[in-house]
């Protein structure tokens, strides 16, 4: 089956890859086979959309991709949305502001959830990006829920990564941890018609300049009213510059290890039970000798080298 859905997601088939994604997801039979298969494809760019909510991150996302469709460009979105905590799907999965390019066939659409993502990001990120990547996009935007650690998780996915925020978030940016800030490609003050713009822009660049000590190049602050397509234009040569620079993302290789490191502690984990451990610890309750320490040892020898 695996050997299908490659064939077919390879050849650009958009049904396929969303196909694929669920394959991956669900983690059903032979998707490891599948994701082992897949060409690398560094071309693909990922520019990677964070900020508190209310910022209008999904707005400036459609504006984003008018932009990019203009050029011919080929354009995936994936949305990390907010769990529901009685099924995990996606909450706002129904994306109504981009509602205009779901029948547009050189966009891809998909809402994911974080399904309890500790990183608010969706557990298989990496994996799918992949996948939309082997399907021949041009372009990848990945817009997350901006809460948790997601702002910096997404910092390694991305190879941009763009800061929204609006000029009322004064207090919310003076109280940003310096992470937040250091992870800014570029930062986006969004709907900059309202009052005090001008002087949350002057502000929020001299907030800046310290954290350009580690940055290659100077951080871009772009004033954008996203609901009538202003300073679209601008934001889209921001990122294409940055892309262009070829900067080396340090913090991709820390996500890969990551991701790595969970890969293969589910692997060893595998030939472990939890509610056969529970109904062994059950039957050492009452033991005056029992040593959780003791108990665990067998499970944690060093298994052979390959």
């Amino acid at each position: 089956m695996w050997q299908q859905l490659l064939k077919d997601l390879l050849a650009g088939d958009t049904r396929a890859l969303a196909r694929s994604i669920s394959f991956v997801e669900n983690e059903q039979e032979g998707y490891e086979q599948l994701l082992q298969a897949l060409p690398h494809r560094p071309q693909a760019k990922i520019t990677g959309i964070t900020g508190p909510p209310g910022a209008g991150k999904s707005t400036l996302v459609d504006a984003l991709i008018g932009e990019w469709v203009k050029e011919g460009k080929k354009l995936a979105v994936l949305c990390i949305d907010p769990s529901s905590p009685f099924n995990l799907g996606a909450v706002l999965g129904d994306r109504i502001r981009m509602s205009d390019w779901y029948t547009n066939e050189n966009v891809f659409i998909r809402s994911l959830a974080t399904r309890g993502s500790m990183g608010g990001l969706h557990p298989k990120i990496i994996e799918i990006t992949e996948l939309v990547k082997a399907a021949g996009f041009d372009d990848v935007i990945v817009e997350t829920v901006g809460v948790g650690q997601s702002e910096i998780e997404i910092a390694g996915l991305a190879d941009t990564t763009v800061v929204v925020v609006v000029p009322e978030a004064g207090d919310e940016v003076q109280t940003m941890k310096a992470g937040l800030m250091e992870i800014a490609d570029i930062f986006v003050v969004n709907k900059s018609d309202r009052p005090d713009a001008d002087t949350f822009v002057k502000n929020l660049r001299l907030m800046l300049a310290p954290a350009f000590a580690t940055h290659a190049q100077e951080v871009p602050v772009i004033k954008t009213i996203a609901s009538a397509h202003t300073g679209i234009e601008d934001l889209k040569k921001a990122i294409s510059k940055h892309q262009q620079a070829g900067l080396k993302n340090e913090r991709k290789a820390w996500l890969l290890a990551e991701k790595a490191y969970h890969l293969i502690q589910r692997r060893r984990m595998k030939d472990i039970d939890k509610a056969v451990l529970q109904k062994q610890l059950a039957q050492e309750e009452n033991n005056t000798h029992f040593n959780l320490y003791r108990f665990i040892q067998p499970f944690t020898l060093p298994t052979k080298k390959h």
